[in-house]
């Protein structure tokens, strides 16, 4: 009988990449990759790469556990996923991390945007926009673990403190600024301002590339110095900073190894974040067909370029485990404890379990239970250790503080490319809009930006 050159594995819906629309997709695995393969009646076949390592992709699903929903819905469900967000009551996870965008405007026009941001585009939120948009995600979530300020670039906001302020007096466990850093290089005193916000504070910091022309290729200047200042500022200051890296294939994925160990020599740095680049927004210097990268390739670079990690460190964030990959481990003075491959991954889907598999190495048993036990006992280490394991930074550890851990997150938003209906469902990065709807990072800027909404009008009277 004749057989096809790949396996079958699964079904799912997804999007024709040129128009948008809602279509049928096969999941199937060939030459031990993985792609997807659909077909728009107007547009026709494609095929895409969306994971380099079968075994990992189909690992996955054993990641999943109960939905955790928000304790209110913001839409109706009239259309099907992804016409209907704000989050509707079809979305299966509440918002670990919602990012509140305060302003379009930015202080660099960077090739490499996916909000478009630029010195003229759009206009700042006014104060009680920006409260309203905090107040939502308070009334969604009650105690909001990460929220986001971000923009365009918030620092330029002529309000911005007055944003952190009422930020900070709100029951959000943790407060992040995403940034370019130019502020902070340029000002000794916003840079002791900032700092003046901890704890449950952090910069989330632009980090690219140790390479002028990288940097030109996706800032449109060339930042190494003004990385150089910021960071020297916060390590001063000894300011919780996450370095953030978009990532784009043959230009700066080399250089993943390399940022992960000069994160590790920072005082003030708890973790990397790599993100590979979404296809969305502007994308001046971006070949769809070349320059994608895969979650499973950057976990695999990670693997090679860096002795820090193994394989059992780098494993699915369960929340969104299509999305998410997470490694952790501790900073003990000049020594660097991997954490991610003591613990049962089965048991982080059930928070009353918390097994800690290191027994049988009987030094770090000992260092285990010193650093992490109130008492001397396994059970609360691994109450302890369990409560750091995941996007929430947070240390529940008498002997250790949030200067000690350090993480490393792959966060893949997802596209009109690899766009797996199934994925997008329990997609946990959300951002507010300006009519104060919680939206899903991946579909904001697919259909849910301004210059996007009548195109979304025109696929929502398609989808009745």
């Amino acid at each position: 009988m004749p057989t096809r050159n790949y396996t079958y594995y699964d079904f799912t819906l997804s999007l024709c990449p040129q128009c948008l629309k809602r279509i049928d997709a096969k999941i199937v695995f060939e030459d031990e990759k993985v792609y997807m393969l659909k077909r728009c009646p107007e547009h026709g076949r494609s095929k895409v790469l969306i994971a380099d390592d079968v075994e990992y992709y189909k690992n996955i699903r054993n990641y999943n556990k109960p939905s955790e929903t928000p304790y209110k819905f913001n839409t109706q469900t009239h259309y099907g996923c992804p016409y209907d967000c704000g989050l509707c009551p079809d979305h299966e996870q509440h918002s670990c991390l919602t990012v509140v965008e305060v302003t379009d405007r930015c202080n660099l026009s960077c090739p490499t945007c996916y909000a478009g941001s630029s010195p003229t585009y759009g206009r700042h939120r006014t104060l009680d926009e920006i409260k309203a948009m905090l107040d939502t995600v308070v009334a969604n979530e009650k105690e909001p673990d990460v929220v986001q300020i971000s923009g365009g670039e918030p620092t330029i906001h002529p309000q911005f403190f007055e944003i952190l302020d009422y930020a900070k007096s709100l029951p959000i466990k943790h407060v992040m600024l995403n940034t370019n850093g130019i502020m902070i290089a340029k000002d000794q005193a916003f840079a002791e301002r900032l700092a003046t916000y901890q704890p449950d504070f952090e910069i989330y910091l632009q980090f690219d590339s140790f390479k002028k022309e990288v940097l030109e290729t996706m800032r449109g200047a060339n930042l190494t110095k003004i990385r150089e200042d910021a960071l020297a500022r916060l390590n001063a200051l000894n300011l919780s900073t996450t370095l953030v890296v978009t990532l784009q294939k043959h230009l700066n994925d080399d250089e993943i190894g390399k940022i992960i160990d000069f994160a590790l020599k920072q005082k003030c740095v708890r973790g990397v974040t790599l993100q590979p680049t979404q296809i969305a927004g502007r994308l001046d210097n971006f070949d769809a067909q070349t320059d994608r990268i895969t979650l499973t390739e950057v976990r695999r670079k990670i693997l090679e370029q860096t002795d820090v990690f193994q394989s059992d460190d780098l494993i699915p964030v369960p929340c969104n485990p299509d999305a998410l990959v997470m490694g952790y481990a501790l900073k003990l003075g000049d020594e660097v404890v991997p954490l991610t491959r003591y613990i049962n991954p089965t048991d982080l889907l059930d928070n009353s379990k918390n097994t800690i598999m290191y027994e049988q190495d009987e030094q770090l048993h000992g260092k285990m239970i010193e650093l992490f036990s109130t008492g001397n006992s396994v059970d609360s280490a691994s109450e302890n250790l369990h409560s750091i394991l995941c996007c929430l930074p947070r240390i529940d550890a008498p002997n250790l503080g949030y200067d000690n851990l350090f993480r490393v997150i792959i966060m893949q938003f997802i596209d009109a490319y690899n766009f797996d209906v199934r994925a997008i469902k329990k997609s946990c990065v959300h951002i507010v809009n300006k009519d104060n709807k919680i939206i899903p990072f991946e579909t904001m800027n697919l259909f849910y930006r301004d210059d996007k909404l009548d195109y979304l009008k025109t696929l929502q009277n398609q989808a009745q």
